[in-house]
């Protein structure tokens, strides 16, 4: 199979595709005229890389989670740790994002947004409000 068709069957576009192959996570074949040509085996791990990546795990994850799927002795226990560890991190995240929801929430309480220029929105990120906390 081809980069395109590789990319129609995966939802890949190709140029995710070639990342992967330059960072070392898939390794299609080449042709006598340098084309890729990808097996079933490097199918598999582009969709497995693909689902994996729509769960949020990121690229080093992603690399982990391969070396686990091709060890077939591997206990599942260290799968399952990596899971754990990848929800509590969600969690995390989303705890931040309600966080923000409601500073931002709060913010577009107070701004009157009429004519008038004066816009507490504006103030808090320039740090001008006080009391706000200031952060990276």
């Amino acid at each position: 199979m081809n980069i395109q068709s590789v990319a129609e069957m995966t939802g890949l576009p190709a140029k995710t595709i070639r990342y992967y192959e330059d960072i070392g996570l898939v390794a299609p074949k080449r042709s006598g005229n340098g084309y890729r040509v990808f097996d079933e085996a490097a199918l598999a791990r582009l969709n497995f890389v693909g689902r994996a990546r729509s769960l949020g795990f990121s690229l080093d994850e992603c690399r982990l989670l391969l070396g686990l799927w091709d060890d077939r002795a591997r206990p599942s226990a260290e799968v399952r740790k990596l899971a754990k560890e990848h929800v509590t991190a969600i969690d995390w995240k989303m705890a931040e994002l309600r966080a923000m929801r409601h500073t931002l929430i709060d913010l577009i309480g107070a701004c009157h947004g009429d004519h008038r220029p004066d816009c507490p929105i504006l103030d808090t990120l320039s740090g001008a409000r006080s009391g706000e906390k200031k952060s990276a």
